[in-house]
């Protein structure tokens, strides 16, 4: 690989943002090509789709004109919002299933390594974490402490990021409430919808290890499934 390939390579994982390197195997040529080059309103790359399949899969691919795709997307991050019994039975699961996991609470009596072992605390409301933290569309965010003080700028930012998960504890009622005060605070209602809460899937979890696998399934199924859309975000 040539060094301005590799440097601009290395710059977009340095950012977290998705791209593909194309190699053509007849001649050894290669070229790097950014999920933000592949807008369907202005492409004129004949690679386009296999490159947007390859992108949305995470896969690399072998396609047909014999050119090979390198895909690069970003290690998907779980960002856990209260240090909470949840979070101490489901950071250790979502480690175990591949996610950078860190735990964000402001509360420094929760908020501690002995309670974590081996996953990064951060002890600093949102708002002043958040920025260097760096949320993304290869993030995913549950906010579980059930006080709006922490949850609510933490969603704020997972929804501006367009986090590819983004989840919230609480019952109907409550995130009803929460849907009016991000409302007021001027978030669209198409935004909102992308919040699931109650979080975690319905499967009659109870205890925090059972509301940890819930929430750790429905994470995964938000990334498995085929995501064009976040992949064109974090390109932006």
């Amino acid at each position: 690989m040539r060094l301005d390939l590799l440097a601009a390579l290395n710059a977009e994982r340095a950012a977290r943002r998705a791209c593909v390197v194309v190699t053509d195997l007849a001649s050894g040529a290669q070229r790097l090509v950014r999920a933000a080059e592949l807008d369907a309103e202005r492409v004129q790359d004949p690679l386009a789709p296999a490159m947007r399949s390859a992108l949305a899969e995470g896969r690399s691919t072998l396609v047909a004109d014999g050119s090979f795709l390198a895909v690069d997307v970003p290690p998907p991050r779980l960002l856990l919002i209260g240090a909470v019994h949840i979070s101490q039975a489901l950071a250790p699961m979502a480690r175990i299933a591949g996610f950078d996991t860190t735990i964000l609470d402001p509360r420094t009596a929760f908020a501690t390594p002995q309670r974590f072992p081996d996953v990064p605390v951060i002890a600093e409301w949102p708002d002043i974490a958040l920025p260097s933290y760096g949320l993304d569309p290869f993030t995913a965010v549950a906010a579980l402490t059930h006080d709006p003080k922490v949850d609510d700028p933490a969603l704020e930012a997972a929804v501006a990021a367009g986090c590819f998960y983004i989840g919230a504890l609480g019952s109907r009622r409550t995130h009803a409430a929460r849907l009016e005060r991000l409302a007021a605070r001027g978030f669209s209602a198409e935004a909102l919808a992308d919040i699931h809460a109650p979080i975690g899937l319905a499967i009659g979890a109870a205890s925090p290890p059972e509301i940890a696998v819930a929430v750790l399934a429905e994470i995964i199924a938000a990334l498995r499934r085929p995501a064009l859309a976040r992949l064109k975000g974090a390109a932006a």
